[in-house]
């Protein structure tokens, strides 16, 4: 993630996968409803350090710092080979003759 809005969303789709509802979440993580859905929205300027901690404790998650080009996982495989020369052409659609069905 490089950004606040990636961020967020990353937070509505675990509170959703946990079946918690946002006021909920909020509540217990001492925001308001309101900051916490503008957050998720990609909708805030900035959403505190303390907020975002107090919110990942109530998912169940945590911060981690990865070095970049180092994370491994698939969807920042999938990004370094987009901004690659190489891998927009290997992305590019191709024409096909064939008639579709």
């Amino acid at each position: 993630m490089q950004t606040l809005q990636e961020l967020g969303e990353a937070v509505a789709t675990r509170r959703k996968l946990l079946g918690l509802k946002q006021g909920d979440v909020a509540a217990q993580a001492g925001v308001t409803a309101e900051s916490l859905s503008r957050f998720e929205r990609g909708r805030s300027a900035e959403f505190g350090s303390r907020k975002l901690l107090a919110v990942l404790a109530v998912l169940g998650a945590e911060l981690d710092i990865v070095v970049e080009g180092q994370a491994g996982n698939l969807d920042e495989l999938r990004r370094e080979r987009a901004q690659s020369p190489a891998g927009r052409a290997a992305d590019a659609p191709s024409v096909s003759n064939t008639a579709r069905r």
